[in-house]
């Protein structure tokens, strides 16, 4: 039947038939035929099996050096969890830590924070700029009264200077000529102080609210405007000393009335050996903010403050800018540098309202939400929107006194990588006047200082020394610092 089929395909190519072997011989096969076929996909079939033995060797290579690193990782990192004869083991490198920021979802929106057990708080976003969080009875009312009772213990003071001395020591330190600090206040650049230009300018720091009719009180009783338009030239302004508006009001009589804030505040310890509640307090934030302990323990105590009928704090940020030559007031030490620029850094605001007011005391928010933050238009055609005393009501938001009630808020956005990033502008905030009644609240800062190598070295060297020896004057208590050390912004 073969010999037959080839007969006749050779018969019709027209090709003459191949003499016959015999039957023992190997048939030859041709490229195209069956034989060159099975040859390849038999040669493909072991190259293929060759390949996956090849991969499944790597494999087993590459997972047994895994599972070796990772033992001698899981070795090395038990080894330096004990504790060794030459001191504690050291901590874990600031540069891995990432900070937790609770995301605010959209206005009104509730979420569940277990921070005390066997009981749920329900937790509100009231803005998302700043980012801004309420949680009703986060203190019962035991805890209210005992941090009153503590605070009035302890003795509360006033909570501002009259005004701040050194103005003319730092602009010498500064090396700023009166042309450069004119550049400096003249904001849009048209060559003349505006009203508004001072006014910003003259709210850095603690010190005597000035009005647009303070100003122009002050410009007639220094001659400084000549010509009588509330228009400063740079001729004008050089007349003037940097501290020339706030002493000449002083000379002229002040009300407490008149100052940035009308208060008196105490600070309270929460470390070891601190009242149980204050201590708690510290661990419910520490569980509320989400970040790591250490943060937590090595920020500023407590601080308590009473508001008397007619007191107030008008608009303000809690933690300035921070820039390449700016030092935050807990790291400086560590840091080792010396700047004219110091801020608190305060990371976070967690405000306690520990009495319900009856009338006035809002926490204000002025531009909260605001689709943009322009420091020139917070003061526009006679509406001061920093002052608390006028024009609270002109705030976006205000935030109601409500005992036991916590708010909390971010001064910094994050950086992108986990860290603390630049000042969050829309965080400035005030205290409405209180106008019937006493107001007490209490505030928790985490200090954090954007530069983590600064922090790190900061909290490295707390962690080396005896927890109540100081050695030359380094704060290794964080409670314990000197009243200069908390900077009211």
């Amino acid at each position: 039947m073969r010999n037959q089929d080839t007969s006749d395909d050779t018969a019709a190519s027209g090709s003459t038939t191949p003499p016959l072997r015999p039957p023992s011989d190997r048939v030859p096969c041709n490229k195209t035929g069956v034989c060159s076929r099975s040859y390849f996909v038999v040669v493909m079939v072991f190259f293929h099996v060759y390949i996956i033995n090849v991969i499944a060797l790597l494999f087993y290579v590459h997972y047994n050096n895994g599972q070796e690193d990772a033992n001698q990782s899981l070795d090395a990192a038990s080894r330096s969890q004990q504790p060794t004869e030459s001191g504690p083991a050291p901590s874990k490198p600031l540069r891995d830590v990432s900070l937790t920021r609770i995301e605010g979802i959209r206005v009104g929106h509730v979420q569940e924070v277990s921070l005390v057990p066997s009981k749920v708080h329900e937790m509100r976003t009231l803005s998302l700029k700043p980012l801004l969080f309420e949680i009703p009875g986060f203190l019962s009312e035991d805890e209210c009264r005992v941090v009153m009772q503590l605070a009035q213990l302890k003795g509360l003071m006033e909570s501002q200077l009259m005004v701040q001395d050194g103005q003319e020591e730092l602009a010498k330190e500064l090396n700023l000529s009166p042309e450069e600090i004119f550049n400096l206040l003249d904001i849009n650049q048209d060559g003349q102080l505006q009203l508004h230009e001072i006014l910003t300018h003259s709210r850095v720091r603690d010190g005597i609210w000035l009005t647009p009719e303070n100003l122009k009180e002050i410009y007639a009783g220094l001659k400084a405007d000549k010509d009588g338009n509330d228009l400063l030239s740079l001729e004008e302004f050089k007349l003037l000393s940097n501290d020339a508006f706030q002493r000449f009001l002083l000379q002229r009589g002040v009300k407490r009335s008149q100052l940035v804030r009308n208060s008196r505040h105490t600070w309270l310890y929460q470390g070891k050996g601190a009242h149980q509640v204050l201590q708690d307090i510290k661990a419910r934030v520490t569980r509320l903010t989400r970040l790591p302990p250490a943060l937590v323990d090595l920020s500023e105590p407590l601080q308590v403050v009473r508001y008397e009928e007619g007191g107030h704090y008008h608009g303000h940020h809690d933690s300035g800018p921070v820039y390449p030559e700016t030092a935050c007031t807990h790291t400086r030490l560590a840091a080792n540098t010396s700047t004219p620029f110091e801020t608190s850094c305060r990371y976070i605001t967690v405000l306690f309202y520990l009495n319900s007011v009856e009338g006035g005391g809002e926490t204000a928010f002025p531009v909260a939400d605001n689709r943009t933050y322009d420091e020139v238009s917070l003061i526009q055609n006679n509406v001061d929107l920093l002052d608390t005393r006028r024009n609270c009501d002109k705030s976006n938001l205000k935030v109601k006194p409500s005992k036991g009630t916590a708010v909390f808020w971010y001064n910094y956005l994050s950086d992108g990588k986990g860290w603390v990033g630049d000042q969050d502008e829309y965080a400035l905030h005030g205290g409405c006047v209180v106008t019937r009644g006493t107001k007490w609240v209490a505030n928790k800062w985490i200090n954090i200082d954007p530069n983590y190598q600064r922090q790190a070295r900061y909290q490295q060297l707390v962690s080396q020394q005896p927890e109540d020896e100081d050695d030359e004057g380094f704060p290794l208590n964080p409670d314990q610092h000197s009243s200069d050390t908390h900077q009211e912004l």
